[in-house]
């Protein structure tokens, strides 16, 4: 049975079956592939090719495995650069079912209670969790009234996500016909509304309303824009809840890589994919530069989990893409950056929460800033991470570690990130003093990552965080295609195509691999 609907699994996502659909052949029948980028979305890839039976190889730019999942070890201390946010847990588990692997003997994950810590601009709180009573009780610290709306908000939230993730999550939408069959729903679900419109029907104390909307933050789009489908990552959280990985979320990379590399693919790191080579119009492999040169890996499968943006318009020649022009991709709607600090600190804070987010008294104008006006705006809205909370081994005894995240622009705007940086990051770690006393007294290392770092780093297009901005007109159909329009041998997964940003986006858009891949 699904997870509380009450009818049997008609097809789509089941996260109570084994997920086996891929491993049909021995090791090496189906040939070589090629995976470029080893964040979530080409790990996954990578094991799914593996079990299918093709001879894979991971090709990593940087060092060490993970892209925006990368690790920092600085001072004793360890900082996950990127995702820290774990949801829909089964997800992970199929991959290590498909190699008959338990998840369980390469990586430890926990719930995290609350799920968030929401703090508003005159210091009240909201614990946010996955228990109905806990959550009314909530509410009703700020307006008992919106109880009964809350509730209608969990049933829509519930239709929306057993039709747009349940249901469509891993399945294609290569042809404009995928988008018409599912249209009628798309209507029926509102999904022309904003996150933020469709919650404000049901909810109407401003925080509240905040509350129940900022979730299209997590995966870089605004609420007041992105289409309420995104709405559904309410309910998702509140059946799955939110994990963590013990280790931090690169302890969950390193498990995945051991799991691929236990199934006999082949991670290679400092290996930039600088080409992806074509015969007669199809995939015929890959050119790379490594330390000892350059070098051709023959594979007719290619995967890209780099920055699709850049990967159409870095490594492939323009003749060959009718469909992903220049200009087309220059006309896309891309989601805004972040600026981030890393930094310890030579004492704990216990009554901190392990995930918290901040609010602006300037929310939506604040946004208009980030997403609209593009300028750094001297507020902010802020995510603080702290790991140490669930994870003391992160930091040197009697220390803690910790992340501060603020959306920013992405690099479309004009900010000089060099001369800004430090005053940025000063005035956001004063700020938390209202929430960790005497912060920077007790800061003994630090580390910052600007717009620009996302560029160079990462090689994302614009310094934006997750690709493009997700809107009713650029999801589905609308974003790149997971089989590529123009280029047969090329797949996509990962962020920038179907289903989109997030850890299960990403996961559940290799999975989509199922779909598309030759039989």
């Amino acid at each position: 049975m699904g997870p509380g609907n009450g009818r049997p699994w008609a097809g789509g996502i089941d996260p109570d079956a084994p997920h086996r659909a891929l491993r049909r052949r021995g090791p090496g029948t189906q040939g070589p592939a090629v995976v470029i980028g080893s964040g979530f979305g080409g790990l996954a890839a990578a094991i799914r090719l593996q079990a299918r039976g093709y001879t894979v190889t991971l090709a990593e730019m940087r060092d060490k495995p993970g892209g925006r999942a990368y690790v920092y070890k600085q001072d004793g201390f360890t900082f996950d650069a990127g995702p820290t946010i774990i949801t829909a847990p089964f997800l992970i588990d199929e991959l290590f079912d498909l190699a008959d692997k338990n998840s369980e003997d390469y990586v430890k994950m926990v719930p995290c209670t609350p799920y968030y810590r929401i703090i508003d601009a005159q210091g009240r709180t909201f614990d946010y969790t996955g228990n109905e009573e806990e959550i009314i009780a909530e509410i009703r610290k700020f307006n008992p009234a919106d109880v009964p709306g809350y509730l209608e908000f969990v049933k829509q939230s519930r239709a929306i996500f057993e039709r747009a993730f349940i249901d469509l999550a891993d399945k294609p939408f290569s042809s404009f016909m995928d988008m018409v069959k599912v249209a009628p729903d798309l209507v029926r679900l509102r999904s022309h509304e904003s996150v933020f419109a469709l919650t404000s029907r049901y909810i109407k104390d401003p925080f509240l309303q905040i509350v129940f909307s900022f979730h299209p933050l997590l995966v870089g789009g605004n609420p007041f824009q992105s289409s309420s489908i995104y709405s559904m990552i309410h309910y998702l959280e509140r059946h799955w809840g939110v994990h963590f990985a013990m280790g931090g979320t690169g302890a969950l990379v390193d498990a995945l890589v051991r799991l691929f590399t236990d199934m006999g693919g082949t991670l290679r790191l400092n290996t930039r994919v600088e080409e992806i080579l074509l015969r007669d119009g199809a995939v015929s492999g890959v050119r790379v530069a490594t330390e000892r040169g350059s070098e051709v890996i023959d594979a007719p499968v290619v995967v890209a989990n780099s920055d699709v943006a850049n990967t159409y318009r870095k490594l492939i020649p323009a003749a060959a893409r009718r469909t992903w022009t220049d200009a087309k991709l220059a006309k896309m709607k891309y989601s805004m950056s972040l600026f981030l600090i890393y930094f310890g600190t030579d004492r704990t804070y216990p009554d901190l929460a392990h995930h918290s987010i901040i609010l602006s008294p300037r929310y939506k104008p604040l946004l208009d800033d980030i997403f609209h006006n593009k300028v750094l705006a001297k507020d902010f809205s802020l995510y603080l991470h702290a790991p140490t909370r669930t994870d003391p081994s992160l930091a040197p005894p009697g220390c803690e570690c910790f992340y501060v995240l603020s959306p920013v622009p992405h690099l479309g705007g004009k900010i000089d990130w060099e001369a800004e940086k430090e005053r940025y990051a000063e005035a956001i770690l004063e700020s938390l003093e209202t929430h960790v006393p005497d912060l920077r007294k007790h800061i003994i290392t630090k580390k910052i990552f600007t717009p620009r770092d996302f560029e160079k780093d990462l090689d994302a297009y614009l310094g934006s965080a997750f690709q493009f901005e997700p809107i009713l007109t650029q999801s589905a159909w609308f974003r790149p295609h997971n089989l590529a329009e123009d280029i047969p041998g090329l797949y996509l997964v990962g962020a920038g195509t179907h289903p989109g940003a997030g850890l299960p986006g990403v996961l559940c858009s290799a999975k989509v691999l199922e779909n598309v891949l030759p039989r």
